[in-house]
């Protein structure tokens, strides 16, 4: 099992980014030895159970875009925004996760 390590951001729920990430809340909480799980915050850095050896990530940096992350991966920009549920294929932040597969 890899470990991604993933930003928690305004807005962010164990059980949403257990859910994104194809994991458990408990074994998120197991890996970063969090007692309670009503405590995370914004810019807290969670190393999370990737739960599919079939999914892949890719962390944005400046410059990218969803094609050219689409083109290095052999996917299109439809299919990384739908696997993202982006409202905005346009727009993309770097150090963002995004899943490629």
């Amino acid at each position: 099992m890899e470990l991604v390590p993933y930003t928690v951001r305004s807005g962010n729920t164990l059980f949403g980014i257990a859910q994104f990430f194809q994991t458990s809340v408990e074994d998120i909480l197991k890996y970063n030895n969090i007692p309670n799980p009503s405590q995370i915050f914004v810019g807290q850095t969670l190393e999370i159970p990737a739960g599919s050896a079939e999914i892949d990530y890719y962390v944005t940096r400046p410059g990218d875009s969803l094609w050219t992350i689409a083109q290095r991966n052999n996917t299109t920009v439809q299919r990384l925004t739908e696997l993202n549920r982006l409202n905005n294929p346009n727009v993309i932040y770097p150090g963002q996760l995004i899943k490629v597969r």
